[in-house]
């Protein structure tokens, strides 16, 4: 480990602290700013569904958090903005 680097940092944050969402993670992100609770839509605006390599990418950044579980839809991830996807969203 570098001499610089603090153990009790995790991966995770070091990563959401130097990356940048691209234009898809962007997009999806702030159309939570609008919604209660910062809820993340299921589809774009075109009504396709928002793949979830993207939702999964912002959830391992940090940017994006699991809300709930649906259960007439177990495989569908619904979530929510995070303070920090917040900022880069706005």
């Amino acid at each position: 480990m570098p001499a610089h680097a603090d153990p009790t940092t995790s991966y995770a944050a070091t990563r959401t602290e130097h990356a940048r969402p691209t234009s898809v993670q962007m997009s999806w992100l702030r159309r939570g700013l609008d919604q209660p609770g910062g809820k993340l839509p299921l589809f774009d605006e075109y009504g396709q569904k928002i793949h979830e390599r993207t939702i999964r990418s912002c959830i391992t950044q940090g940017w994006a958090e699991t809300w709930f579980d649906n259960p007439i839809k177990p495989d569908w991830l619904v979530c929510k903005l995070t303070d920090a996807g917040r900022r880069f969203a706005e």
